[in-house]
């Protein structure tokens, strides 16, 4: 299936061109910026072109991942271009005015569907991700398309919700104009009153380091992005100004030491945040797993250990050498590795080996050893198995009492999967442990 994702060269669109080629999709990407264009192309093993018409022409299924500001431009550019029987998919902030555009311009023989991914560029996969898909009426549910996305996102553990584009734009008022306007106007305070923020750290709770944290992710998006979000959104001016007039309010409540007016605001504000005690777990487990993961670090000092980039995804194994808040130095062997930790995770044993079969070479052997002949081949098997690290596989290939084997005993064969010649020697020594004797 052809796939053909115009503004694929940053931002979102260069996020969903990575996973949807990773899906084995012929995936082209358009670009104004033909440098930028071949060094994505090259970098995800996508096609690029400038042409965002001839793209619409020969793809099944096209998703537009352009600036809000610039999107009706897109839509009215490739509308006739589109081959009967294609998808077209937004994936804009704002679905209202999209919508009502796509309706309007598109052929009857061609299909769309508003859609909003509720997650960032810096996202590697869709796995739990949010999908906000708005189709316009139940005729664009009972296409061919749509049943076909819905199952592609239900397959990938997708969090999918529905709703009309009015809908949608009401929500995001709050989600992210109301969010985004709360945040960079507190990032924006902090700079005025001219505190360093990994100052403020060393005083901080848990909590709030989480919230500074946030505030960071929101702050550090394109600013561009943000702006057209502000200005799109048809309820946006509203949020705004109901959010300016409580900060105003509440600001004056505390100036003239109006207790009991303060206490009624925030408990009523509490109230209206509905499930309290579900909003403290899930809090809680952010800051416990911050906790939990810097303790498996600290505890991992002198020992083998690999971490992964969050990001990049690649992985890094050798001896954890130094932990502070902030970095670990990791030695690989042939250097010191300075890692931050906010983007690494650590693999646990079953992922480490997974890693290691795909990218590292195998060895195979085969061990001979006599036993008593009551002894059990599969439970001896499976203790190798549980006591000898960096076992890829083992299994019993022979069971032998000929005359070579004296009487009462008989001889287990064990060929074993392992990434080094010393983990043979393991095997040996489990075994003679067992009273065995090497044959």
């Amino acid at each position: 299936m052809k796939i053909g994702i115009i503004g694929g060269t940053r931002g979102l669109g260069k996020t969903l061109a990575s996973i949807l080629s990773k899906e084995e999709f012929d995936v082209t990407i358009t670009g104004r910026d033909t440098v930028t264009g071949n060094q994505v192309s090259e970098d995800l093993n996508v096609e690029y072109s400038n042409d965002n018409k001839k793209v619409a022409s020969s793809s099944d299924i096209i998703i537009i991942s352009v600036p809000i500001s610039t999107t009706s431009k897109v839509i009215k550019e490739i509308a006739k271009s589109v081959k009967p029987g294609s998808l077209v998919v937004d994936v804009t902030s704002v679905k209202v005015e999209p919508s009502n555009l796509m309706k309007t311009l598109l052929d009857d023989d061609v299909e769309f569907i508003p859609t909003h991914p509720v997650f960032g560029p810096r996202t590697t996969n869709l796995e739990g991700q949010v999908v906000v898909l708005t189709p316009i009426s139940q005729k664009q549910k009972e296409g061919k398309w749509y049943p076909k996305i819905l199952k592609f996102l239900n397959d990938r553990k997708v969090r999918i919700i529905e709703a009309s584009p009015e809908e949608h734009d009401d929500m995001m008022a709050v989600v992210q104009v109301l969010t985004h306007f709360s945040y960079i106007s507190t990032a924006s305070a902090i700079k005025k009153l001219g505190i360093n923020i990994k100052d403020t750290r060393k005083f901080a709770s848990p909590i709030y380091n989480l919230m500074v944290d946030m505030i960071s992710r929101i702050v550090s998006q394109n600013p561009f992005l943000t702006y057209s979000i502000q200005l799109e959104n048809q309820n946006g001016e509203k949020v705004r100004q109901t959010f300016a007039d409580s900060v105003l309010e509440l600001k004056k409540v505390i100036t003239n030491h109006d207790k009991d007016n303060f206490v009624k605001i925030a408990i009523e504000a509490t109230k209206n945040l509905d499930d309290i005690q579900s909003a403290l777990g899930r809090s809680d487990k952010a800051i416990d797993s911050q906790n939990h993961e810097l303790t498996i670090l600290k505890n991992s000092i002198g020992k083998e250990i690999a971490l992964q980039h969050i990001y990049s995804e690649e992985v890094h194994i050798g001896v954890l050498n130094q932990v502070n808040p902030d970095f670990i130095i990791l030695d690989t062997g042939k250097n010191q590795k300075k890692l931050k930790i906010a983007n690494i995770k650590i693999l646990d044993k079953y992922d480490l080996l997974d890693w290691k079969i795909k990218n590292q070479n195998t060895k195979t052997n085969s061990i001979s050893c006599i036993f008593p002949k009551n002894s059990n081949a599969e439970i001896i098997k499976d203790t190798i198995k549980n006591c000898v690290d960096d076992i890829i596989s083992i299994k019993v290939t022979d069971i032998y009492t000929g005359h070579q084997i004296s009487e009462g005993n008989v001889s287990f064969t064990f060929e074993i999967v392992a990434f080094d010649k010393s983990t043979f020697k393991s095997v040996k020594d489990v075994l003679e442990g067992f009273g065995g004797i090497i044959r």
